[in-house]
């Protein structure tokens, strides 16, 4: 089943492989100023099916992770980081978090929300 997903203005558009089981609510000083949930997926669960100009991008902190989000109407989008599972940084693990706010005709409401101490990172 894939599910696909928009930024307000449609500029920026993406698909997954598959619903996700479960969201996460981050706390840390981005997430909880973004206000996203974020559903998590490996780089080949996802495609970006849109032009990769119509994406700006922003880092901060250490570099190893990059936050985007469209160039047109600013809507976060997806972020690409290397999996932190277990605690550890896994840089041959690489993740991608995409805003599940953006999927279109799915039930959000449905699906549990994980919360994520991300201040402690």
């Amino acid at each position: 089943m894939t599910l696909k997903a928009r930024c307000h203005c449609g500029a920026t558009q993406f698909e997954v492989t598959h619903a996700p089981e479960w969201v996460s609510d981050c706390n840390c000083s981005f997430c909880s100023k973004r206000g996203a949930l974020w559903a998590y997926y490996t780089p080949d669960q996802f495609k970006l099916t849109t032009a990769r100009d119509r994406v700006s991008t922003y880092q901060w902190g250490g570099y190893f992770g990059t936050h985007h989000h469209c160039g047109v109407c600013g809507c976060g989008t997806f972020s690409q980081f290397p999996s932190f599972e277990n605690g550890v940084v896994d840089y041959d693990a690489p993740r991608i978090s995409l805003n599940a706010r953006l999927f279109e005709d799915f039930d959000l409401g449905a699906v549990p929300v994980r919360k994520t101490d991300g201040r402690s990172y």
